[in-house]
C-alpha cells in the first residue's frame, strides 16, 4: 500500500495533515521524506520544460498510428 501524507516536522516529530486509519495499527512504517517546496520547484521546471518545447499543431490535424508505422 502507498498512501502520500503531508506532514509539519514541529520539535522534531512529525505531526500528519489527517489521521491514519486503524487497519495500519501495528504495522511497521517506511517513511521517505521530502521537502514539500524541493517538489513545487521539480514541478515548476518541468512545466516550464513543456511549455518551452510545446507547438500548436493545425487545425485539423489527426494522428494515424498506421501512416507511422508504414515510414
Amino acid at each position: 500500500m502507498y498512501k502520500v501524507l503531508q506532514a509539519t516536522c514541529e520539535n522534531g516529530n512529525l505531526v500528519f495533515g489527517e489521521k491514519l486509519g486503524t487497519e495500519l495499527e501495528g504495522k511497521q512504517l517506511k517513511v521517505i521524506l521530502i521537502q514539500a517546496d524541493v517538489v513545487e520547484s521539480k514541478k515548476e521546471q518541468f512545466f516550464r520544460l513543456v511549455e518551452e518545447h510545446s507547438f500548436v499543431l493545425p487545425e485539423h490535424y489527426q494522428f494515424t498510428r498506421e501512416e507511422l508505422h508504414e515510414r
